[in-house]
This record gives C-alpha cells, structure tokens and sequence, in this order.
C-alpha cells in the first residue's frame, strides 16, 4: 500500500474535530465532581474559566507550532523536531497504549451503558456493544479522511445542540444558586491551604474535559492551506469549548441546588429533569451521540501519529503505509482500534492506567509548549502564525499546567507513577526499534 494522504479537510471541518475532541462524556458527569470537591458557585466557575484559559493559551501556543510545522502527526512532529525522536516516540507510544485507545475503550463502554437504558445488557452484552461501537466508526475513517470529516461535522453539531438546549433551559426556567462573594473566596484560599489542593484536583476533572483540541494538529498533512487553517481550527474550538462549558455549569446550577448537583450521578439528566419530564431520555440520547462522535474523532486523528512515527522508521513498517484508494493510513487505524479492543477485555485491570491518562497526557503538552521557546531561537524556523502575547500566553500555559501536574503528583501520586512506568516500559521498544533499523 503505497497511497499518500488527501488534502480533503477545511475550515469548518478542522474545528469540528477540535471541538468534538474536547467534548465527550465529561461535561455531563463531571461537573458534579467538581461541586463536591470545592463546594462554592463562584470556584466551580473559577475552575472551568482557568481551564478554559489553559486551552485557549494552550491553543494559541500550539497554533504557532500548526503553521510553522503542517505535517502528518501534530504535535508528534514538534516534539521531534524540538527534542528529538527518543521524546516523540514515548509521546507516540502513549498516545497509542493508553492516551487514545484508553479513551476510546473507555468511551465505548461509556455509550454501552447508557444504552443499557433502552436495551438489557450483561458485561458480556456492553463488551460486544462496544467493539461493535469501535469497529463501525474504524470502517468509516478507513474508507476515506471525508467520510470522517462528514462524521465529526455531524455528530459534533448535535453535541452542541444538545448542550444548547441545556444551557437554555437553565436560563430560562432556572433559579439562580446564591454564591459566595469575592471577599470569602479569597478568605477561603488563604485561610485554608487545603483548599489549593482541592482546587488542583478538581482541575483533574477539568482538564480531562478540556483536553483535545490538539488533536486538530494530527491531521494537518490532509488539510487544505494547513498554514492557515489548522491555527486557527484549535483556537476556535478552544473557544467554543470554553464558552459551552461555563455555560453548561451556570446552567447545571440554575437547575438544581448546589448540594444535589454534587451528589448526582448523572448531573446533566437530573439538572434537565428537574424542568423538562423528559429531560433525562434526552440527556441520554445526547450522550450516546457524543461519546459516539468523540470515538470517531479519536479514530481519525491520532493514527496519524503512529503512520509518521512509522515513517520516521520508528515503529512498525506496516504501519507507515497508507491505502491506496482511500488514502488514510488504514493499517494505523486498526492497530488502535485493535489495542482498544484488548483494553474492552482487561478493563478491570486497566483501570489504574486510564487513570493516568490526564497526567502523562499534560505532561507532554508542556513538553509540547516548550518547543515554541526552541523554534523561537532559530531564526530559520519562522512561522506564518505567530502567538500573540509572546511568552506571555505559552508561559501561562506552562505555568498552569507545571502546578497541575505537580499538584496531581502530590495528591494522585498512584496514577502519576503508572504513567511514569508506561513511559518506562516503551523504552525498550524504541531501542529495539533503532536496532532493528
């Protein structure tokens, strides 16, 4: 299979993938582990803003590195190019063994159980659910970069849809939650140095939420005028994202006191429901459209990253090659979506590591950020776009994400430490590799 990737991708399409990266299940079931944690209207805006101001500056960082470096792979390439092809490759390896594919066993087995509102289903009948799930939306990204783009165009429009009718009906038939004031916020922080730590691991859930936008840069070999448009895709989605979110949480808080909205289970069902009879079928519907929109996406966009590592003679030479009539990178595809579905079947035992995806996944997007800095000081890497702000924004997007990560190390030291040994374990494969090249 000697095909090459089609410039087949634009504009609105790009910024649908950033979007629906970003939106999964985590916005509907989340926030209500963020009310438990901090217990306060005005921190759990304060969280979701700063989360939306990580994406934003993330994006904004990360557009300079689109424009300068508009190839197959995203931010694979930066890393690369930056530091190396020893940091690229454990970014690939995973991204593949537990960032991507751990998020789309787990968001398969998501939209399993909420169909088991409609139909019964065991463990055995969810499993089969889910590899059904997964094995559908790969024959649609093997069968053309097109059909993926018509995909994510879709099933993103109606996440959005969705969320809208949400926000619209907690304005409009909500009651607003009294808050605290700015003066007791401030005394809370500072009187009480746990409150910090609270506050960084609610950013855990947050950030899951948030992250994905970068996924824009994966597929930058098959987007047309990628200089101009795959910058510009994550900034607007970030946006989008950041809006949608503080505004699904002013609604979640409209509609139910603050108390019942950290002790549900099923915040965006319960908030909608407690205005609308119908409204949890129809939370359940929206979700079972996103987490199937989110899998499609993931499906699309990360392989990229494992046909340029293969192209790099890093990884498998059966992966660098790419359809020739469909033109994707069809072999990438079914190794993910293949390792996804091994993950169906060690789920209990794979739990651990899942939960550590947030944390090496933040780890490299400093790493990621960092190399702005690197291309910053070659005066022949000059970029079409470059970050406004700088190094204002990437440092604020740095800095964020170095306390998270640090807080995360602190108060999650367990799944910190799975993600440092999966780093570990893809050592031997990348010196492997170099020995067999």
């Amino acid at each position: 299979m000697k095909g090459h990737l089609k410039k087949k991708i634009g504009f609105y399409g790009l910024t649908m993938v950033a979007v629906g990266s970003c939106i999964g299940s985590g916005i509907f079931v989340v926030p209500s582990d963020i009310a438990a944690l901090l217990k306060s209207p005005d921190l759990i805006i304060a969280a979701w803003l700063l989360g939306g101001v990580v994406a934003v500056t993330g994006s904004l960082t990360f557009a300079e590195l689109g424009a300068l470096y508009p190839k197959v792979g995203g931010v694979y390439v930066y890393i690369r190019e930056a530091f190396g092809d020893l940091w690229a490759f454990l970014y690939g390896w995973s991204t593949l063994t537990v960032i991507t594919s751990g998020a789309i066993a787990a968001l398969s087995l998501t939209f399993a159980r909420y169909l088991s509102a409609y139909i019964e289903l065991d463990e055995t009948g969810m499993i089969i659910v889910g590899i059904s799930v997964i094995t559908s939306v790969t024959v649609i990204n093997v069968f053309g970069v097109k059909w993926g783009e018509v995909f994510s165009n879709l099933f993103t429009s109606f996440k959005l849809i969705g969320i809208l009718i949400i926000v619209v009906a907690g304005i409009a038939l909500g009651n607003a939650v009294s808050g605290v004031t700015e003066i007791e916020v401030a005394s809370e922080l500072t009187s009480d140095t746990s409150s910090i730590g609270l506050f960084a691991l609610a950013m855990i859930g947050v950030l899951w939420s948030f992250g994905g936008w970068q996924h824009a840069s994966f597929l930058s070999a098959e987007t047309r005028n990628a200089e101009y448009v795959v910058p510009r895709a994550m900034i607007l989605g970030a946006l989008i994202v950041t809006v949608t979110y503080v505004m699904a949480n002013v609604a979640y808080m409209r509609l139910l006191p603050l108390e019942e909205m950290a002790q549900s289970k099923a915040v965006a069902s319960d908030a909608l429901k407690s205005v609308l009879p119908s409204g949890s079928h129809l939370v359940t519907v929206l979700i079972l459209i996103s987490t199937f929109g989110s899998i499609g996406i993931f499906t699309m966009t990360a392989p990229r990253i494992y046909l340029a590592m293969a192209q790099d003679g890093k990884f498998f030479d059966l992966i660098s090659r790419i359809h020739p009539k469909y033109g994707t990178p069809a072999n990438a595809i079914l190794l993910q979506s293949g390792w996804a579905i091994v993950i169906l079947f060690i789920w209990g035992s794979f739990e651990k590591v899942i939960a550590s995806v947030v944390f090496i996944d933040w780890v490299f997007m400093i790493i990621g950020a960092v190399t702005v800095f690197v291309f910053r000081r070659n005066s022949d890497a000059r970029s079409s776009f470059r970050t406004p702000g700088y190094p204002v924004v990437p440092l604020i997007f740095i800095g964020i994400s170095v306390w998270f990560v640090i807080y995360m190390l602190i108060g999650r030291p367990e799944q910190a430490l799975w993600g440092i040994g999966l780093l570990v374990l893809g050592l031997p494969i990348y010196y492997w590799g170099r020995r067999s090249t």
